[in-house]
């Protein structure tokens, strides 16, 4: 018969409990961010400058599918304006080569400088068939504005000037004529009639320089303040 002492062995030690030493270091976290929250307080002004700060700067990783015409607000104006910008970037990379389009505000202006001779035949006012797609995509891009807003373009090319480096030519020039017919070319193809406008400017010769807008409706309408006076936002 063996003795009772033999059979009744101490277990042996394991050490401190280390998943009870962490739980409780996560719970007193857990505390102190509980604490935090409660004794904080929400500057709505504050949070608003965030979240207009965020929306401008993410606006770009929205999925080009969205429904541009319900975005009515502020913020929807902008990403509206943006995704135009997109587009239109894209149509002229994929056409002419061109990687970039210089932005003179997001979402709401932008231009794009080239050579008039990519457009139009060499010293001549015709416009090349290879340009008819990008202008029909141009126009679509145009056409599709969102409730509240809409999309122009200003196409403007360099003319010649005089002796004097200022006076511009009082006869039709190819520039004029490269003009007139750039503004038929787009009215033909369907595009807004109150989107487009043509101009010339002193210099800059064989350069056409593009400009696209978005712009509020509102700001754009005629507003009358009497009789026989009216007034035009700028």
């Amino acid at each position: 018969m063996q003795d009772t002492d033999d059979q009744i062995k101490p277990l042996p030690d394991k050490g401190p409990n280390t998943i009870a030493l962490f739980l409780g270091l996560y719970l007193v976290v857990l505390a102190f961010f509980i604490l935090l929250v409660t004794i904080s307080s929400v500057e709505e002004s504050k949070s608003k400058q965030v979240m207009d700060s965020l929306s401008s700067a993410f606006t770009s990783i929205a999925p080009p599918s969205a429904d541009l015409k319900s975005l009515t607000t502020k913020d929807g104006d902008v990403l509206a304006g943006q995704e135009f910008q997109q587009q239109i970037t894209g149509i002229f990379a994929t056409e002419l080569g061109i990687a970039q389009i210089e932005t003179m505000q997001p979402g709401r202006q932008m231009r794009l400088v080239l050579k008039a001779d990519s457009l139009f035949f060499k010293d001549d006012a015709r416009i090349r068939p290879a340009m008819y797609p990008l202008f029909d995509r141009t126009v679509a891009a145009l056409s599709n504005r969102p409730n509240g807003l809409r999309f122009d373009l200003e196409f403007v090319i360099g003319v010649p000037v005089g002796a004097d480096g200022k006076t511009m030519p009082t006869k039709e020039t190819l520039e004029v004529r490269r003009a007139v017919t750039f503004a038929e070319e787009m009215n033909a193809r369907g595009i807004p009639p109150d989107s487009v406008a043509v101009g010339v400017r002193p210099g800059h010769i064989n350069e056409v320089v593009i400009w696209f807008y978005t712009r509020d409706i509102e700001e754009t309408k005629l507003k009358f303040s009497g009789e026989d006076r009216f007034q035009v936002n700028p």
